[in-house]
């Protein structure tokens, strides 16, 4: 089957064609993306007015586009997936509203995807990754960690109790100016900075289960910065360095003692750990996430970086999966602000 994804919960518009064939493997056709960075950086976030209306003006030349460069028309098309949340509701409702459209107009079945759960089974199509596995979901919005059993079977181990790894990331870039994405703008100047000059708090680091905290964490470097008589070059770049190690280390921990859970869950040795969302493309993290799996003996699966941000191919490639166990939404499906993965719960109107 052949569908198009459409994804448009945060700062992305994105519109991706993918195939999946009988036996389960998936091939991407085209995965156009256009990025509101340039839009979001004057205010060093994301501003969701703004999101919602750069989303009406470039999703549908966007789908056209995806559907050139898959080299096909509307007649090849077998299905439609869109996010219908969890996300800034302006965008998701200007996503699935369009994809209703295309639906009702093209005869074709609708497909309502929560945006977590493209994430999730992201690696399935890139690495062609058999059930069961283990999930750490981290982005600018989530940080979870989860056993995925199947399409739609998730068992939540562990989720931030505060603020989100992503947000976190953007908090600290935006107080020392680093400039907007934070992630990469963090991960850049840590490049340059000293692990050992500061030292950072581990939130929860050594304590049972697999929850995060990082409120504090971004708290304590507010206060670090605001303490140093000159926030110079190299300040900035020490700081940068000592948050992203402390981050590394309270994920590495959390992910170990997730591991020990999931194999007693499981009833497995060994096992797979999958990384997803936008702070997945951390290089230290994952050079630290690579020690802690060897360690437990767990492979661990990194999709490539332009395919944990946010993308239309993950929509597509979840709509797949669900369309082969023969779900699929109604015209009247409603978007979601919220919408948990664990236990996943079909959107009003599934």
């Amino acid at each position: 089957m052949t569908v198009l994804g459409i994804e448009t919960s945060c700062d992305e518009t994105a519109a991706a064609v993918v195939r999946r064939d009988a036996d389960g493997r998936g091939e991407i056709l085209s995965n156009a993306v256009f990025s509101q960075i340039k839009e979001h950086a004057p205010f060093g976030g994301v501003v969701p007015e703004i999101a919602a209306r750069a989303h009406v003006e470039h999703l549908d030349g966007l789908i056209a586009h995806a559907l050139t460069d898959a080299k096909l028309g509307w007649k090849d098309i077998d299905a439609i997936a869109a996010t219908a949340g969890p996300g800034l509701i302006g965008g998701v409702i200007v996503g699935l509203m369009t994809a209703k459209g295309i639906a009702m107009a093209r005869g074709l079945p609708l497909v309502a995807v929560n945006h977590l759960e493209g994430h999730a089974l992201t690696a399935r199509l890139t690495n062609e990754v058999a059930f069961p596995y283990l999930l750490l979901l981290v982005s600018g919005g989530h940080s979870q960690i989860l056993v995925v059993e199947g399409v739609g079977i998730y068992h939540r181990l562990g989720t931030t109790i505060d603020d989100a790894v992503g947000e976190a990331f953007d908090k600290v870039a935006k107080l020392m100016d680093l400039g907007y994405p934070g992630g990469p703008a963090v991960e850049k100047m840590a490049k340059e900075g000293d692990t050992t000059r500061f030292t950072l708090p581990r939130p929860l680091m050594g304590k049972p289960g697999c929850d995060f905290s990082f409120s504090g964490l971004k708290t304590a470097v507010r206060h670090l910065a605001a303490a140093q008589e000159v926030l110079d070059h190299q300040t900035k770049a020490d700081i940068a360095a000592a948050f992203q190690v402390a981050v590394a280390d309270v994920i590495a921990d959390r992910i170990a003692h997730a591991m020990k859970m999931a194999q007693e869950m499981l009833g497995e040795t060994g096992g797979r750990l999958v990384v997803a969302g936008g702070v997945a493309a951390n290089q230290a993290l994952k050079a630290r996430l690579e020690s802690v799996t060897a360690e437990h003996g767990f492979d661990l699966i990194v999709p490539s970086p332009k395919l944990c941000t946010d993308n239309g191919a993950m929509i597509a490639w979840a709509g797949a999966e669900k369309l082969a166990l023969g779900e699929t939404a109604d015209l009247n499906v409603s978007p979601l602000a919220r919408w948990p993965l664990d236990p996943s719960k079909p959107a009003r109107g599934n």
